[in-house]
């Protein structure tokens, strides 16, 4: 990916996509110094790292009336903690690059002058490691029956290294709906006989939910997301993205 004018930042918080109600998302990371200066130290300062962070900071279009907009989702979602997953200024297509992470809506910022569009503005502060890794399913793309999402190389997992998959379920219809997701992981892209490495709680109406592996090694090299969908006449509008961290 070259450089590039922002445009086409997704952002979804838990079971809310931002992308139409936002036009900042910034996400910063960062570790703590720790400083070690000692005599030995030859007169230069000297430091070690301490407890790494990251942060989500967005403002946009003021919108309320149900739970699709953000201000009803936001005043929901604040004080909680769930999944937030940021594309690279690009689509959320399966495949492309994502950053993710369980994080906790601390603020909640709205209105403003007379005569200006409703502004808002929010963060949201880390409670899990910041993930670098790929939309493993778009968002707009209704599914309606149990099926299985596209294979992709995310690689091998090194012991006390965990593959970390976050969920964003948008919109829910039909009669007593019911989706539950689940990582699956093989050797080749064949996936002729998938292991289930983590699964998510099933989900019933729009949320979020951000699940991980526990730390053992996994030598299989290619992931994917599968699903059960029960019900009369269900439709799931969901978000996904999954990485090694």
């Amino acid at each position: 990916m070259g450089k590039s004018v922002l445009t086409n930042v997704r952002c979804f918080a838990v079971g809310l996509d931002l992308t139409s109600a936002s036009n900042k998302i910034e996400l910063t990371t960062g570790v703590e110094e720790k400083p070690t200066t000692n005599y030995g130290s030859e007169g230069w300062g000297e430091v070690v790292g301490g407890l790494a962070s990251a942060e989500i900071a967005g403002e946009g279009q003021w919108e309320a009336g149900d739970e699709t907009l953000v201000d009803d989702a936001t005043w929901d979602q604040l004080g909680g903690v769930g999944p937030w997953s940021i594309s690279a200024n690009n689509s959320s297509a399966v495949g492309s690059l994502a950053y993710f992470t369980r994080a906790m809506r601390a603020d909640y910022t709205l209105l403003g002058e007379v005569g200006e569009v409703a502004p808002w503005t929010s963060t949201a502060k880390s409670s899990w490691p910041l993930v670098r890794g790929q939309f493993a399913h778009p968002p707009g793309t209704a599914r309606t029956a149990t099926g299985n999402g596209t294979a992709l190389q995310l690689g091998a997992v090194l012991t006390r290294k965990r593959v970390y998959a976050s969920l964003h379920v948008l919109s829910v219809a039909g009669t007593t709906p019911s989706l539950t997701v689940r990582v699956e992981s093989a050797p080749d892209d064949t996936f002729a006989a998938p292991t289930t490495r983590a699964t998510f709680d099933a989900a019933t109406e729009a949320g979020g939910q951000i699940v991980r592996t526990d730390g053992t090694a996994i030598t299989d090299t290619w992931w994917r997301l599968a699903w059960d969908i029960t019900g009369d006449a269900p439709s799931f509008l969901f978000a996904a993205a999954f990485g090694i961290g």
